[in-house]
């Protein structure tokens, strides 16, 4: 696809968490629990007017949902600041201190004051019904691949609770997370390829991972993206989670933008305009008194009731495929669940399926008097909550005739998306009453200049020089999230420069592959383990075996993983004694082989003691036996 033609503009917001001593507003550790919390307390939100006088869309949606919501939080890791209790402290130092040190790495120009806002924010990711954010610098520039790109802002924020269940109008979150401060790093739209946003992506989490003082983790960074073209419109496209997503979501997005445009030349072909469509809604529910569809059958016994709308010169569209998995009767979906709360819909398009008889679409049609050119949507729900889905579905035909809609969606794992509310518009925002502002002095500044640390480039050479591993795998350990332990190891102990590299890269991803939670493995768990092979209580064939057992059990220390499962290196005569065993038993084969038998022996010797013995020590100890037995 020819981008440039289209005029794809990308724009990216990237949130990492920092690895501070305390959150952002209080002095509560940055950390997750676990297990039963101590206490929980409910709260409704609601929008409030921003300082000019205006209530945000987004947070009027939000709020029309009624939700409740249950927050859960133990005492170690949140007090009274994340309950909405107390005034929050003073801004934390050190995250300031951080958010600088990047904007100083890229050329960005720090503010004089930092002024802390509120950002309406009503959907319970906060019990305070907005979000505390700050800017701190502005401008700034990033070099990918000798082109460079402009950066809007960095800014500071805090992190939103996190949900951990939710059920009808009721949501639960715990508040643990509340609080964890997040830089936000915002790009210019100089982004114009599903590649470029993948590769400046990387490069700006190159920058922060350089800086030392990044969380990791599921989780502690995430990617919004914000993509238009010709004749589109600006979608925000929130919680990009995993970075080699980003190029998949920028190119599905790209058709189904251009799929939507498509449409609006297929139905002016159908010479449809607005005036249509009529919002027309009717109760269907005789037709499928008979139905053998579950669904509905189920909704008709708890009294619920099928209401439907007829959707003129529809017929076709709302099957029309817009990126894969994803049609318009599946956008039309979305909205309805997001405004009432329904499960979903059904459509002329797809039926007869789901048990709908062609009977019951027939009928169907003639009760909304619904001609060939025409699709009709039904609902099963309660009465209110289908007229609410099918205003949404209607709402959502009258803007497939303008073409794309400015709205925020949410990536799926697959790199498509869905929709999640309207998008938000500028009167969000207010001072934060209960904070004064930070003077950034000049002294500050050139106190964090003077420590900057090395830049990507610059580090992945000095890998390469200091530790002896090649380029591939220098790349490796300094694009992942382990780049912090692998140093650290490297400085406290002789360990293996390799191997280290080796086993935080490509070994933990295998395990994450056979489903280890290799995220459940702390710095100190990982230090703990090379220990044990520095001081030659295990070997390296081992690692595996004790990483996934350690990810299971998270509060034992490396060596109990030696005992539970039995890997405790062999002793020179337990060694001594299976090696003796085993020529003994092939005798035949070394009177025969002589010293060519090394290698099936040292195969069969590995075998059975693989884990538990050094491989050198093995094939010493088989030396000195073959020998001895060819002299003989």
């Amino acid at each position: 696809m020819d981008y440039q033609k289209i005029g794809l503009k990308v724009g990216l917001e990237i949130h990492q968490e920092l690895a501070t001593e305390h959150k952002m507003f209080c002095k509560c550790p940055p950390l997750l629990f676990s297990g039963e919390p101590d206490y929980t307390f409910i709260r409704r939100l609601r929008p409030s007017q921003s300082e000019l006088g205006k209530v945000d869309p987004a947070a009027l949606f939000e709020s029309m949902k009624g939700m409740t919501m249950v927050y859960e939080a133990n005492s170690e890791t949140s007090c009274l600041v994340e309950m909405d209790e107390e005034p929050p402290s003073p801004l934390n130092e050190e995250a300031i201190d951080i958010s600088m040190t990047f904007a100083l790495m890229t050329d960005s120009k720090p503010v004089d004051e930092i002024h802390v806002m509120r950002k309406i924010v009503v959907d319970g990711s906060n019990t305070t019904g907005f979000q505390r954010t700050c800017v701190v610098s502005l401008g700034g520039l990033i070099d990918v691949e000798g082109k460079q790109y402009r950066l809007q802002h960095i800014g500071l924020e805090e992190d939103a609770a996190r949900k951990v269940s939710e059920n009808g109008r009721v949501v639960r979150y715990r508040i643990d997370r509340l609080g964890i401060p997040l830089i936000e790093v915002t790009t210019a739209p100089d982004i114009h390829s599903p590649k470029e946003a993948e590769d400046v992506a990387l490069t700006i989490g190159r920058i922060l991972r350089a800086t030392g003082k990044v969380r990791r983790g599921l989780g502690s960074i995430r990617q919004d993206v914000n993509i238009s073209i010709n004749r589109g419109a600006l979608i925000e496209i929130k919680g990009v989670q995993e970075l080699g997503l980003i190029s998949k979501v920028v190119e599905y997005e790209v058709q189904r933008q251009m799929r939507l445009i498509e449409l609006v030349s297929e139905l002016k072909k159908r010479r449809m305009t607005r005036e249509d469509l009529q919002e027309e809604i009717i109760d269907v529910s005789e037709v499928f008194e008979e139905t053998k569809s579950r669904i509905i059958r189920n909704a008709l016994k708890k009294g619920d009731r099928v209401l439907a709308i007829k959707l003129t010169k529809f017929s076709g569209v709302l099957g029309f495929e817009l990126c894969p998995n994803r049609r318009l009767g599946t956008e039309m979906a979305d909205h309805a669940k997001y405004h009432a709360g329904v499960k979903g819909i059904f459509h002329t398009d797809e039926l007869p399926a789901y048990r709908i008889t062609d009977e019951e679409v027939s009928a169907l049609k003639k009760a909304v008097s619904a001609t060939s050119t025409d699709a009709v949507v039904i609902v099963a729900d309660e009465l209110e909550k289908c007229q609410r889905a099918l205003n949404a579905v209607f709402q959502r035909a009258l803007t497939t005739i303008d073409g794309v809609p400015k709205e925020t969606r949410s990536a799926d794992p697959d790199g498509t998306t869905h929709f999640t509310r309207p998008r938000p518009g500028a009167a969000r925002m207010y001072p934060e009453t209960d904070m004064v502002s930070t003077v950034i002095t000049q002294e500050r500044l050139d106190r964090l200049r003077s420590i900057l640390p090395e830049m990507p480039d610059e580090r992945l050479e000095r890998l390469q020089r200091y530790y002896g591993i090649n380029e591939k795998l220098a790349r490796q350990i300094s694009d992942s999230e382990y780049i912090g332990v692998f140093e650290r190891i490297t400085g406290s102990m002789k360990v293996d420069p390799t191997l280290l590299a080796v086993t935080l890269t490509e070994t933990f991803k295998s395990l994450e592959r056979d489903g280890v939670q290799v995220l459940n493995l702390g710095d100190e768990a990982i230090k703990g383990v090379f220990s044990l092979i520095v001081s030659g209580k295990t070997v390296k064939e081992s690692l595996p075996e004790i990483f996934t057992w350690l990810a299971e059990n998270t509060a034992k220390h490396p060596e109990e993983a030696l005992k539970a499962l039995r890997l405790e290196m062999f002793t020179q005569k337990e060694l001594r004694g299976i090696a003796e065993a085993k020529v003994r038993t092939y005798k035949e084969m070394v009177e025969r082989m002589g010293y060519r038998a090394m290698g099936p022996l040292m195969g069969m010797m590995m075998s059975e003691v693989r884990g538990r013995a050094d491989a050198r020590d093995v094939q010493k100890l088989l030396r000195e036996l073959l020998s001895a037995h060819v002299k003989e």
